[in-house]
């Protein structure tokens, strides 16, 4: 049974967390949140009578524009998309079965969620942009932005403690801590290695696609793959 008020870092030395500066950490990360989302939904009315009536929406892996929305939907589609999100994030704490398992690193959780939002916050500023006539491409924002967000879900998955939800969730780390907890570890530090790769791609545009997609993809199959591996040697040894 996990003991969320006394639990030890990486590093071995122990980090405390009360119930009083859990909820001092959930409330700063969720006004945060919640400033960034609303300040989405306010750029996107600030600037909507300068906005076309059809704006430029999608973005070819060239980071040429090949698809338009509406004003409405250019400008409120990924909002819209971020509120419901941002719903469905803070939820998952409440509703899964081991939520005192997630207690455990729910401060890197929502650390994640703000990572995530000012992520969606990006892309909507370059679309945003790119619409005003200031042409910055998605070939390097998404980069920057994806490389950030990968680098941070490594931080997470060393921080993970298993459960429904979050982290990499396979039969094998889902039925054993140990495989869990090694997956994770392993996962952590490819995720990172993804993150650095995936920012170098705003260097080379024209393959930036390929710096952010093949990096992680392959760590999703190396860490299935090696679960599987860890399951087999932890019952082979039992």
């Amino acid at each position: 049974m996990l003991d969320i008020n006394n639990i030890r870092t990486r590093t071995g030395s122990r980090r405390l967390y009360t119930p009083a500066t859990m909820s001092e950490s959930m409330r700063t990360s969720g006004l945060l949140i919640w400033a960034i989302v609303l300040l989405a939904f306010v750029l996107s009315s600030a600037v909507y009578p300068q906005m076309p009536e059809q704006m430029a929406s999608h973005w070819n892996a060239r980071g040429e524009v090949d698809g338009y929305m509406p004003t409405f939907w250019g400008l409120f589609f990924l909002p819209i998309l971020l509120l419901g999100l941002v719903f469905l994030f803070m939820a998952i704490p409440r509703i899964d079965p081991l939520r005192a398992n997630i207690a455990a690193f729910r401060a890197y959780y929502d650390g994640f969620i703000v990572v995530f939002c000012l992520f969606m916050l990006l892309v909507h500023l370059q679309v945003i942009l790119w619409n005003s006539g200031i042409e910055i491409s998605p070939n390097v924002t998404m980069p920057l932005g994806c490389g950030l967000m990968f680098y941070y879900i490594g931080i997470l998955l060393a921080q993970a403690k298993r459960n429904w939800f979050i982290g990499i969730r396979t039969p094998w780390t889902l039925s054993s801590d140990t495989v869990w907890e090694k997956t994770h570890q392993r996962g952590a530090t490819l995720f990172k290695l993804a993150g650095v790769i995936a920012v170098l791609g705003a260097f080379f545009r024209e393959y930036a696609y390929l710096f952010i997609l093949v990096p992680v993809l392959g760590v999703a199959v190396y860490t299935i793959v090696y679960s599987y591996w860890a399951y087999r040697e932890e019952t082979r040894a039992g």
